[in-house]
């Protein structure tokens, strides 16, 4: 099953962004590498900026993606003001399996 994680960053928190973001990606690789990640990216606010993520991530169930969602270094770090985690249907413009 697909998960959307909806992250809000907290106001005030791209430092904490930036000094983590090293970490993140190299988490982000890892559900890649494992097969786990369909995308993800930052959203902007209106100068261009990071404020949040969407990350749609593989699991069996709702408590996996919880748990991916907390292993994740920004979520350790504190950046987030909230996470909502949603089952997701990819209707659109899927990618074609190998």
């Amino acid at each position: 099953m697909l998960f959307a994680l909806i992250c809000k960053d907290k106001p005030g928190s791209l430092q904490v962004r930036l000094d983590t973001r090293s970490d993140h990606i190299a988490f982000l690789e890892g559900l890649n590498g494992d097969k786990k990640l369909g995308f993800a990216g930052p959203f902007l606010d209106a100068d261009g900026k990071p404020d949040g993520s969407l990350v749609v991530v593989e699991a069996p169930d709702l408590a996996a993606a919880r748990a991916l969602s907390a292993a994740d270094p920004y979520t350790k770090a504190g950046l987030f003001e909230s996470v909502e985690i949603r089952q997701w249907n990819w209707s659109f413009n899927k990618p074609v399996s190998e």
